[in-house]
């Protein structure tokens, strides 16, 4: 058997091994928290529905955080994988993109000067602020006759997110009332979220983790140049815009449900890099799979560090990713 074959089975065979491990993480996620359940009420929860307590937790508690923080982190994955790709920059996450700034910003203006106060509500207002922000990001950076560049991008989206969390904390200084109603928001995390709220911009994430994989391809010849991939007859404006959307789409969705969570995007990239390779198309995959597992390993870590009250699931990510950052940082490299 050639190494080539041997390599590819080897990851095709992974995806299985992390399907499972994503399984395992749902399940302990279902069943382990503040209040004591245990695997025969997770059954009876749907097969024997009573009305008490323990089955109500389980039905509209546990499950749907569980299923909103696989499908966010399954979106900031793959999410994570196109921006590293697209921009050339081992350090781009949706943060630096701008996109979380720009759903934050919307939210907190739509809450001070709407009066908007449901959840339901809060998630269209940061899916249209993280597509602002996308936009706005890749119209900046497309100025110039070299048209969009890696290093143009990533200025130009340091510097919408820069305005855009200005713009926010003038807001909030201003208005305190915003400020206690958005502040847990803004942390990020998967608590008292319902499956409504997810059901609403599930179809969009769907989409984006099918349209992902299918550019993955061309995504990865672009990272041989512009030049390169023009000459191999791909056109490189049509595959950014469309890579951008996506990005717009997978992270104004996951915004727009669980707040603005960092790291996530900026992390699961390197890890799938360093199982199966620098091949966009796995990475695409493989990212988006320890996406899921980590943010619902990091939820239910969440929930026992200061027990009995839980800490926002994006000051976990943050104590994940800060070290990964500095070390990314030091390194300085990106594998091509």
């Amino acid at each position: 058997m050639s190494p080539v074959l041997h390599n590819r089975i080897l990851k095709i065979a992974g995806i299985p091994a992390a399907l499972l491990l994503l399984v395992i993480a749902l399940l302990a996620s279902i069943n382990f928290g503040v209040a004591d359940t245990d695997w025969r009420s997770i059954i009876e929860a749907y097969s024997q529905f009573n009305g008490t307590n323990e089955h109500l937790i389980i039905q509209q508690v546990r499950v749907p955080r569980a299923l909103i923080a696989g499908a966010v982190g399954l979106s900031l994955g793959i999410c994570g994988a196109l921006i590293q790709a697209l921009t050339r920059n081992p350090l781009a996450d949706v943060g630096i993109m701008g996109l979380n700034s720009g759903a934050s910003l919307l939210v907190v203006a739509a809450v001070t000067f709407l009066s908007i106060t449901s959840l339901s509500e809060y998630v269209w207002f940061a899916f249209l602020g993280a597509a602002l922000s996308g936009v706005a990001v890749y119209a900046l950076g497309s100025i110039g006759r070299d048209g969009l560049t890696p290093v143009k991008i990533t200025l130009a989206g340091a510097a919408i997110g820069a305005l855009a969390s200005s713009f926010t904390h003038t807001i909030l200084i201003a208005n305190e009332k915003t400020m206690q109603e958005v502040l847990f928001w803004l942390a990020g995390s998967v608590e008292g979220r319902k499956l409504e709220l997810l059901a609403q911009v599930f179809p969009y994430m769907a989409v984006a983790w099918v349209g992902a994989y299918l550019i993955a391809g061309p995504v990865h010849t672009l990272l041989l140049g512009d030049d390169v991939a023009t000459g191999l007859g791909q056109r490189t404006v049509l595959v950014k815009l469309a890579t951008g959307l996506l990005i717009v789409v997978l992270a104004g969705s996951s915004v727009a449900v669980a707040g603005p969570i960092l790291f996530v995007s900026l992390v699961t990239p390197h890890l799938a890099r360093s199982l199966v390779g620098p091949e966009t198309r796995w990475v695409v995959v493989y990212s988006g799979l320890i996406g899921a597992v980590l943010l619902i390993a990091a939820d239910i870590a969440s929930r026992f560090i200061a027990m009995p009250r839980e800490i926002p699931i994006g000051v976990m990510t943050a104590l994940i990713g800060t070290p990964f950052f500095i070390y990314a940082a030091r390194k300085g490299t990106f594998k091509k």
